[in-house]
């Protein structure tokens, strides 16, 4: 999501027009073209990923020492829980880069998805469950888990409504486009 400065126009397509030139490879890059991929959600998007082994180490070895304190039931409902947390925190991290970088509405919605439908419940099972005997350095990794994901979850949505106004502003124009030139070539526009 690209912020709003109180620069003139003019001057901000100058300035980023000459910065596209000077400090891009690409010369057929479109300096028209705004950037919408969010730079907090990429910073914390990267410690989250360099963060995320951290926790599997830690969460793995706390649920090995009290795995035998806990009832069968638990048992098997904390492994459950630290499976899926762990293959849907790889596969949001990935739908994360992909569709923040590359600016995909598709993946981005799925990256909020797996972190409001299954994340953050089980976080907050994991955290708040009093049966489930939580030891102090769970509680510090699973917070910190916490404050990652619910940062993430308020960056990507201010990403992905910044993304779908563009790609429904792109819509309407090539419409509008598409409109005119049937004009001018003495056709009606398509319904």
């Amino acid at each position: 999501m690209a912020a709003r400065t109180p620069l003139p126009h003019n001057l901000r397509r100058g300035l980023t027009a000459f910065s596209g030139a000077f400090f891009t490879t690409n010369k057929t890059w479109d300096s028209m073209h705004e950037v919408l991929a969010s730079l907090p959600l990429q910073v914390m998007l990267y410690f989250n990923v360099c963060y995320f082994p951290c926790w599997c180490l830690a969460e793995g070895t706390m649920l090995q020492l009290k795995y035998d304190l806990l009832p069968r039931y638990y048992q098997l409902l904390l492994l459950a829980a630290f499976l899926i947390l762990t293959m849907a925190e790889g596969t949001r991290l990935y739908l994360g880069y992909i569709g923040n970088l590359q600016e995909k509405v598709p993946e981005l919605a799925g990256f909020l998805l797996l972190s409001i439908l299954i994340q953050l419940p089980l976080l907050l099972f994991l955290l708040t469950d009093h049966l489930t005997i939580r030891l102090p350095l769970e509680l510090a990794v699973h917070s910190l888990l916490l404050a990652f994901l619910i940062c993430e979850v308020v960056a990507a949505f201010l990403a992905l409504r910044a993304m779908s106004r563009q790609l429904a502003a792109q819509f309407y124009l090539r419409q509008f486009k598409v409109g005119s030139q049937g004009d001018a070539a003495g056709h009606d526009p398509p319904h």
